[in-house]
């Protein structure tokens, strides 16, 4: 636990952090009570209370758009700066929330953006990609203006910082002439909106001011600024995007275009320092954070570094001379110094965290002070509000100001400790974790802030026949690996190392790279963090390695050396149709089930066999290529005659974001319903099955509801996800099985036995979230997984009860997906933010299983 600190502790209490930000009370008309942001997991503020346990109902074109954005890669243009245009306008939506705030619209953005530009030399616009909602993304530069030659060369010296550090760290031209980069986000959560209007007063400033200390910082920065990384939520007034997910738990899995477009700026622009702008804690909140602290990174330069700009902005921001008494305004505090536990830097899942891997050596969250969101926006009067957002304005102003001052006053140590996360990287080297002794100046480091690991030497992703049944999860695997700018190579013969043969067309991730932290957040298994502190903020486990679907085999030990191995810039296509015969394509992975649902949507024929694969008819070859193309699967020839016609599976489902997401990702037809909806009046004839895991509750049903709904399970089937699903099966008498909860805040990567058709050909872990088992099963309901016996979790953060109960020693051996006549349900979370592919084939073959016009469990 944390000790006392040095500097006098803010009075913030655990406590007092776990009270809701939904809104505040107006003490005065002018005075703002001390709205706290809770310290609790991602249910409660991210997937759950974007829909307030809602169900989710985000349109199919948001889907599709996120699927299919391209990614823009932001360098190798050959031009210099500025780098101007003139941006197209958008038509005028007075429905924009930003605007009761007096805050900028937006689609006034594009038109101030111009403006700027036309100022001078000094602004940069480029589109960085579109939002799931289709708005553009706008990454705007301020720098001294370069020429041509002048931008390559600091193209070539960022690229020396990266792939040669060692190199780079004896550079001259590096410490004289490198143009720091800075990186400010803005607006991820879209209801937390005053980090944009406040770059875009900063930008005004910069563009045109003559003072000496401006012209240095401008010819020895880049100033980045993501303009609103959420234009959806700004639009509307949510914290999430158009697909209802919020995009600072994105970065891991890369599931929405808003994400992937601030991941190339993190990539692209290598910035140093990064700031993404937040609210809203009273008094502001600037990271470092409290422990647990990633073990994957370089701590001892990060906290350096993190702290120090932390203490010039806590200045800046009380500087300000905003008082509770007179404003509402709390003084700022940082969680490091001020606090124990529960606001942590362990997951790679938020953007500062995720930025640490990519070299960023400072990096925070800063939450500004005033809630103007959720029920304060509906509730407080306009004059209020627009007092509020002119004082979060302010702040967030202080907190750039601040930052840019530590830039400008130490940019040759921050490119010198971003070289130097690269050159240990690239030399293999020992983490330094943090002591007094190694981050001076830090008070009060112990041992509960120790957090390192041991990398191991390479993770081969193995090829062949033996790795054939996840071969579309391994070539997706490193597609996301080298989309994250993590190096990897493909053997060109079969070779040995750490005591295995591996067969030609093996991957290989030599970690001793400059991103090895990134590469082994995403591939390794984690930890399991449950003794460490008594609460975490999100998540605590994530492993791609286990999630994904790949095999992925870690190396402990050995030369790399003389491997027959070349360097890839993306997976090997996978894609295969069979030149005679009929066609098999595995149910394995989400691209194969994507592809599938694609053959059926197209009228084609296509069968159930005994192994849980599909049998496509010869006549259908033109169209399986077409769809082997498209979603890179293949089919096999095959003799095997299928046993149970499969037929387009129409879905109603009341899920979560992640979830509906990951629903459309397969190719599904799904309509989104909820209780609202089915007491509205649904019309169930063009649905074949229902998927439940919240916002649909049996009691909440009015009459004529309930009556349609229990005449369609009489008929058609469920699957129920968590409590909510269980809940739902047990009042309308589907399944005989009793649920039973585990505890609410665990969460992380478990091992499961396998052991139905339904889990047939899924990996031996799964994900939970809240978990649930399932007891008193009646004689007709099958398991179809169970938890490991032991401790089943792997990685995360899984405590049982105060009074002994809801652990994971209670879930061991229990049973986690059961099935029977009618339904499936789970007890795990196979599509949790779209996040664990390679447990998605779960829920595919519950949703085939169940419905109607499938062989043998038409009830």
């Amino acid at each position: 636990m944390r000790r006392t600190r040095p500097v006098p502790p803010s009075p913030v209490l655990l406590a007092a952090l776990a009270v809701t930000t939904a809104g505040s009370l107006l003490l005065t008309p002018h005075i703002a009570t001390a709205d706290r942001k809770p310290v609790t997991r991602e249910g409660a503020t991210s997937e759950r209370s974007v829909a307030g346990e809602r169900a989710a109902t985000a349109p199919a074109g948001a889907a599709t758009r996120a699927l299919t954005s391209p990614v823009t890669a932001l360098t190798g243009t050959g031009r210099g700066y500025p780098r101007e245009q003139t941006l197209s306008l958008d038509p005028e939506n007075p429905a924009d929330k930003s605007i009761k705030l007096g805050l900028v619209p937006y689609h006034a953005i594009a038109p101030k953006l111009n403006a700027l530009q036309r100022l001078g030399d000094r602004v940069s616009v480029e589109v960085a990609g579109r939002s799931a909602g289709g708005h553009r993304l706008y990454l705007v530069t301020v720098t001294a203006p370069e020429s041509a030659a002048q931008t390559r060369a600091q193209e070539g010296m960022r690229e020396l910082i990266e792939n040669a550090p060692a190199v780079a760290a004896k550079s001259q031209a590096i410490k004289r002439s490198y143009k720091a980069p800075v990186f400010v986000n803005n607006n991820i959560h879209g209801n937390e909106w005053e980090g944009t209007d406040a770059s875009l007063k900063l930008i005004e400033r910069l563009a045109t001011a003559t003072d000496a200390r401006t012209k240095d910082l401008l010819a020895h920065s880049r100033l980045y600024f993501n303009i609103t990384a959420n234009p959806d939520g700004r639009i509307a007034g949510t914290r999430a995007n158009a697909n209802g997910f919020d995009l600072n738990r994105d970065f891991v899995t890369s599931s929405q275009p808003e994400g992937r477009a601030m991941r190339q700026i993190e990539i692209d622009k290598q910035p140093t320092v990064m700031l993404d702008l937040h609210g809203y804690v009273n008094g502001t909140l600037i990271e470092p954070t409290t422990p647990p602290h990633g073990e994957n990174y370089e701590y001892d330069l990060f906290l350096k570094n993190t702290y120090a700009n932390a203490l010039g902005m806590e200045a800046a921001v009380n500087g300000l001379g905003y008082t509770p008494q007179k404003d509402g305004v709390e003084a700022a505090q940082i969680p490091f110094r001020d606090q124990e536990e529960g606001w942590d830097d362990w997951p790679p899942i938020f953007t500062p965290q995720y930025a640490a891997f990519h070299g960023t050596v400072a990096a925070h969250t800063v939450e500004i002070p005033l809630t103007v969101n959720n029920r304060a926006y509906d509730t407080l009067p306009v004059d209020e509000l627009r007092r509020r957002s002119a004082i979060n304005v302010a702040v967030a102003g202080a907190a750039i100001d601040a930052t840019l001052d530590y830039v400008q006053d130490h940019r040759t140590s921050l490119v010198a400790d971003q070289i130097e996360v690269f050159r240990r990287g690239a030399a293999g080297a020992a983490q330094v974790p943090v002591s007094a002794e190694t981050v001076p100046g830090v008070p009060g480091i112990g041992p509960e802030d120790v957090y390192t690991t041991t990398f191991p030497r390479a993770y081969v992703i193995p090829a062949g026949a033996s790795a054939q049944r996840s071969a579309p999860a391994a070539a997706r695997l490193v597609d996301h690996l080298l989309a994250n700018d993590v190096k990897v190579t493909r053997a060109t013969h079969a070779f040995r190392l750490g005591g295995r043969t591996y067969a030609k067309g093996s991957y290989v991730v030599d970690m001793r790279q400059p991103k090895r932290g990134l590469a082994n957040v995403l591939l390794a298994d984690g930890r399991d963090i449950s003794d460490k502190v008594s609460v975490m903020y999100d998540i605590s486990g994530w492993s791609l390695g286990r999630l994904w679907g790949a095999t992925v085999q870690p190396v402990g030990s050995g030369s790399l050396l003389g491997l027959p191995v070349r360097a890839v810039n993306a997976a090997t296509r996978v894609g295969y149709v069979a030149p005679y015969g009929d066609l098999r394509l595995r149910l394995d992975d989400p691209r194969e089930i994507a592809a599938l649902n694609s053959l059926l949507r197209d009228g084609v024929s296509v069968r159930l066999a005994a192994d849980g694969s599909a049998i496509v008819p010869a006549s259908a070859r033109k169209k399986a290529g077409a769809v082997a193309r498209t979603y890179d699967v293949a089919f096999d020839a095959t003799k095997v005659t299928g046993t149970t016609a499969l037929r387009r599976t129409r879905v109603a489902a009341a899920v979560t974001p992640g979830e509906l997401f990951a629903l459309r990702e397969m190719n599904f037809e799904v309509t989104p319903v909820s209780t609202d909806v089915l007491n509205a009046g649904f019309d169930w004839s063009g649905v074949d099955v229902l998927f439940v895991s919240q916002g649909v509750e049996y009691e909440g049903l009015n009459t004529a509801a309930r009556t349609a709904l229990d005449a369609f399970l009489d008929s058609r089937g469920l699957v129920g996800r968590g409590a909510t699903g269980a809940a739902l099966n047990s009042a309308a008498g589907v399944l005989a099985a009793k649920a039973v909860e585990g505890n609410g805040d665990a969460n992380g990567v478990v091992r499961v036995v396998n052991s139905g058709p339904v889990t047939a050909g899924a990996p031996g872990h799964g994900f939970v979230y809240a978990p649930v088992w399932f007891t008193d099963l009646g004689p007709a309901v099958r398991v179809e997984q169970s938890y490991a016996s032991g401790n089943p979790l792997v990685s995360g953060h899984w405590r049982a009860l105060a009074d002994g109960s809801g652990g994971p020693t209670a879930a061991a051996g229990r049973p986690s997906v059961v099935s029977g006549p009618g339904a499936v349900l789970f007890g795990t979370e196979p599509l949790f933010r779209d996040h664990p592919k390679g447990e998605f084939a779960q829920v595919a073959r519950a949703l085939f299983t169940v419905a109607p016009r499938t062989a043998q469990l038409h009830r």
